[in-house]
């Protein structure tokens, strides 16, 4: 043989892992329903959430302190903060618009259960979020998977070596080596992922039924369509104006997107997406802080399906809200969505405080619940993609030329 047969890349495999996780789901419902499956990905979560507090720790401080500067760093912050609120204000909007015209609630009945009346659930506050922000402890901080906290003390960590200058050299060289290790630790990490994939997509077939696709199929259609509409209007125009390449970007992003939608949490794709993007020429300053950092303030997927969902369930009960009624919703949103976690339906616990909230029944979860599992895959894969452009508009912004950097091995 003249020619040596090419090896799959790992995007492939988890490609040919999600083909046949809903093969054996629908084929084989009993096996795809067994511990097994959930077995396998959990495997892989767990191994993929022991990667993300030393890697943000690692690359924050040596990314902050390699900087030299702290008036980059506050500009840098600034910048990002302000793309954050532009892109998830529209994503609110484009929520609320699509599922105001679509109307994917009517025809459902939720009976509000008196107990669910009674209860109260206090709303996020200001005050509150501004005081879970601060860590008390890292270390818990760390073993909670608070990524906010943490990212709030490496950046004050990173700042002090900043500050301090050469006797802090030693902890930066370990934070670049920590780095590189935690690098070279999710690629072997990330070889068991085509078997978490597998799991996951068999036992969300073999329990939901392909059925699922159908139950609340206009809800799912809708919210992919909001999504869409999201990406080509809102992330198009930002790679237009940013003046993004767009074939390499894609390149860069492909990986990361596909194993937060195969595994619907962003966690699974921090690692890839910070090293393909200081790959496409994102500098590792402004990746390791905007990446990370809109994992607590940049989650458009997530912010479109709250809009969504919250006046999907004021439908399905009959509940007139009148507009100025689901702005103020809206307003609501654009606090409490900043604390959505990067986990797997996340984003429910955050729903029932806001409907809660204004007094919608919490019982239409429940109607949500069965085919969550195929919007969050969606929402996830948007909050990862989102993250990774920012983090290149924030660069673009900051005066980097793409055009002229190598990306290799993306």
């Amino acid at each position: 043989m003249g020619r040596t047969v090419k090896r799959l890349s790992l995007t492939a495999w988890i490609f040919i892992a999600m083909t046949a996780g809903v093969v054996v789901g629908v084929a084989f419902p009993d096996v795809a329903k067994s511990a097994a499956m959930p077995a396998l990905s959990n495997v892989f979560l767990r191994l993929i959430k022991s990667i993300v507090a030393p890697l943000i720790f690692g690359t924050l401080v040596h990314g902050v302190a390699g900087t030299g500067s702290l008036k980059t760093m506050g500009r840098i912050s600034v910048k990002a903060l302000i793309y954050f609120e532009v892109a998830t204000t529209a994503a609110l909007f484009i929520g609320l618009a699509a599922v105001n015209l679509a109307q994917p609630g009517a025809g459902i009945h939720i009976a509000r259960s008196t107990a669910e009346t009674q209860a109260v659930h206090a709303p996020a506050t200001l005050e509150s979020m501004l005081e879970h922000t601060f860590p008390a402890s890292v270390i818990d901080a760390m073993a909670r998977g608070e990524v906010l906290q943490l990212v709030i003390f490496s950046l004050l960590f990173g700042a002090a070596c900043a500050a301090i200058g050469p006797k802090a050299g030693p902890v930066v060289e370990f934070c670049a080596s920590l780095s590189e290790v935690m690098f070279r630790y999710t690629k072997y990490v990330m070889y068991t992922a085509p078997f978490g994939v597998f799991g996951a997509m068999a036992y969300a077939i073999g329990s939901h039924g392909v059925g699922v696709l159908f139950n609340l199929g206009k809800l799912v259609l809708t919210l992919y369509a909001a999504l869409a509409v999201f990406v080509l209007v809102v992330f198009g125009a930002a790679i237009a104006i940013a003046r993004i390449p767009l074939r390499r970007f894609y390149a860069a992003v492909k990986q990361p997107w596909l194993i937060a939608f195969s595994t619907a949490t962003s966690e699974a794709a921090l690692p890839v997406a910070l090293e393909n993007m200081e790959k496409f020429g994102v500098p590792e300053h402004i990746v390791s802080f905007v990446i990370p950092a809109g994992y607590s303030f940049n989650l458009d997927g997530s912010t479109l399906y709250l809009s969504l969902a919250s006046v999907f369930v004021a439908q399905a009960a009959g509940i007139q809200m009148p507009l100025s009624q689901q702005l103020l919703m809206l307003l609501t949103l654009m606090l409490t969505s900043k604390g959505v976690a990067g986990v797997p339906r996340a984003s429910l616990v955050i729903l029932a405080g806001t409907l809660a909230a204004f007094q919608l029944p919490v019982e239409g979860i429940a109607v949500l619940l069965g085919v969550d599992v195929l919007m969050d895959m969606v929402r996830t894969s948007v909050n990862v993609l989102g993250n990774c452009l920012a983090s290149a508009v924030v660069a673009r912004w900051e005066g980097v030329r793409f055009e002229e950097s190598v990306m290799e091995g993306v």
